[in-house]
């Protein structure tokens, strides 16, 4: 299995990923309307490698899973808030990642 440090790095590429096309959707860089598919896609890609580093990361018994774990609560909601809360819930994420990759232990 992979470290815990490299699974929160894959989480935060794909979070990266997803608010860099969400930016460029938002300020009308990259026009999505007729696909919106592949802001969803990198959602659920989003979702499940956070999913996978936090259970890595404690299977690891390392801290980063604890770290990363308060970002499902904005991941949860993105589906259901509004468009006009949705960039300010998708960025509530961003600390957790944040942390998680910050932490300092080896692993």
């Amino acid at each position: 299995m992979p470290s815990p440090r490299a699974l929160v790095a894959v989480a935060g590429a794909a979070y990266l990923a997803n608010v860099a096309l969400g930016t460029a959707v938002q300020t009308r860089l990259v026009d999505t309307s007729r696909n919106r598919w592949p802001h969803h896609a990198l959602y659920v890609v989003t979702s499940t490698a956070t999913v996978v580093a936090i259970l890595g990361s404690f299977a690891h018994a390392s801290p980063r899973g604890w770290l990363l774990s308060p970002a499902l609560l904005p991941l949860a909601l993105l589906p259901h808030v509004g468009h006009r809360a949705h960039a300010v819930t998708g960025l509530a994420a961003a600390p957790w990642y944040a942390a998680a990759l910050a932490a300092r232990r080896r692993d």
